[in-house]
């Protein structure tokens, strides 16, 4: 299971060759493991517990692989309050995120909308940043499947 989710979570970043050879792996294990479950019948209770429990496990690890390998990029929207507007800019910019601000209308009227795009990696590391500016600030964060271009931090200028 763990191969599962490593494998739809490359499906969703458009890496159709990798979880085309993930997903048959995957199916290999699976027949061989069940193979073992109903070999001799369902007699034996124990062995569909094992088999349930390790499916169980393969979700939860595979999970735990899934966020430490942070793969892809999201789509970062934060509205701000107009006098912290400033020093979010600033601040995102200074920490090599590229910040696009676009004018939008709330309920409240006219209100600046920052747009960044980051790696899942940078993900904590923005999430810190907007908490240390301003911790009530409304925000959304979103998968985004493919981008092109745009200034992340630790990329060099010019690449």
């Amino acid at each position: 299971m763990s191969l599962d989710v490593i494998r739809i979570l490359m499906l969703t970043r458009g890496k159709k060759l990798i979880a085309a050879l993930i997903g048959f792996g995957e199916v290999s294990i699976f027949i061989l493991a069940l193979g073992q479950v109903i070999a001799g019948g369902l007699d034996d209770p124990w062995k569909v517990v094992a088999y349930a429990g390790g499916f169980a496990t393969g979700n939860f690890v595979g999970s735990i692989l899934e966020e430490k390998m942070a793969i892809g990029y999201l789509s970062l929207q934060i509205f701000p309050a107009a006098d912290c507007l400033p020093d979010f800019v600033h601040r995102f910019r200074e920490a090599g995120f590229g910040v696009t601000c676009v004018t939008g209308e709330g309920r409240s009227g006219e209100r600046t909308i920052l747009f960044i795009l980051l790696k899942r990696k940078d993900l904590k590391r923005a999430m810190d940043l907007l908490n240390e500016i301003d911790p009530g600030t409304f925000f959304n964060v979103t998968d985004a499947r493919r981008i092109h271009g745009g200034t992340f931090p630790g990329k060099r200028k010019g690449k």
